[in-house]
């Protein structure tokens, strides 16, 4: 099987350089060869490199980046593991349900896993930039599992989904959809804008926020827009702009 060009791993903050080496090592069993260290405690490391094996073509070619927004400002399907509850719920998908989503997709969108912190997962506004969430399955006593092993869980079910694939009718689901979804930086930018636009017209507040923002991400993280009706959405609130500013003329 050739390599999954189009899913990158995106560790965050990672804390013990070993954790790295041994993720590099689950991706390369399973496949994968793109890893992103978001702010890493400890990289380049000797440590690593020890725990990655065969696999340190990966930590050679690794990607380290200041902030998972930089990380996955160019996918159009973002999955961020998460072993906690959240105050809005997200929507969540199994192991299995991501491999379908992330092999029915990664053949014309760049995808980005995210898994976080070993001792605290991902913040609640690093959450906020997936479209789904992940949860892997545990004993409810002992539900946090090493960091690695989450990645060798995630990369293995879609390494197995991938095997059994059908390419004719994959080739028809992809066929169906005439834009390509917008990409984490694209929706970004529009985040702030509309944000912007309801401070101008009064409906938002910034210092009473009600979670608007949240909601209002999830609601399209859910949509999962694509450029074209991205460029609507923006060209509305820049109408909405521009007809405010002819009123205080």
């Amino acid at each position: 099987m050739s390599v999954l060009q189009n899913i990158r791993v995106v560790l965050v903050n990672t804390a013990h350089p070993g954790n790295i080496g041994a993720s590099a090592r689950a991706m390369k069993n399973m496949g994968l060869n793109q890893i992103i260290l978001v702010q890493p405690k400890d990289f380049p490391s000797g440590v690593a490199i020890g725990r990655a094996a065969s696999a340190t073509d990966i930590l050679e070619s690794a990607v380290v980046v200041d902030s998972l927004q930089e990380a996955v400002a160019d996918c159009g399907l973002v999955i961020c593991a998460s072993a906690r509850s959240r105050k809005i719920p997200w929507p969540m998908l199994d192991p299995q349900q991501t491999a379908q989503k992330v092999v029915e997709e990664m053949d014309y969108t760049k995808i980005a896993l995210v898994f976080g912190r070993e001792d605290s997962g991902l913040s609640n506004e690093e959450l906020q930039l997936g479209h789904f969430h992940v949860q892997i399955p545990a004993e409810e006593k002992y539900s946090s599992l090493n960091l690695a092993a989450a990645v060798l869980v995630i990369c293995y079910e879609i390494r197995k989904v991938a095997s059994e694939k059908n390419t004719h009718t994959q080739g028809q689901d992809t066929e169906l959809w005439d834009q390509e979804f917008a990409t984490g930086d694209q929706v970004e930018h529009f985040y702030r804008h509309l944000e912007q636009v309801m401070i101008d017209i009064k409906f938002h507040d910034p210092s009473n926020p009600r979670q608007l923002m949240q909601r209002i991400r999830r609601l399209f993280g859910r949509i999962r827009l694509d450029v074209m009706e991205l460029n609507i959405l923006r060209g509305i609130l820049t109408n909405i702009e521009q007809s405010m500013k002819r009123k205080k003329n």
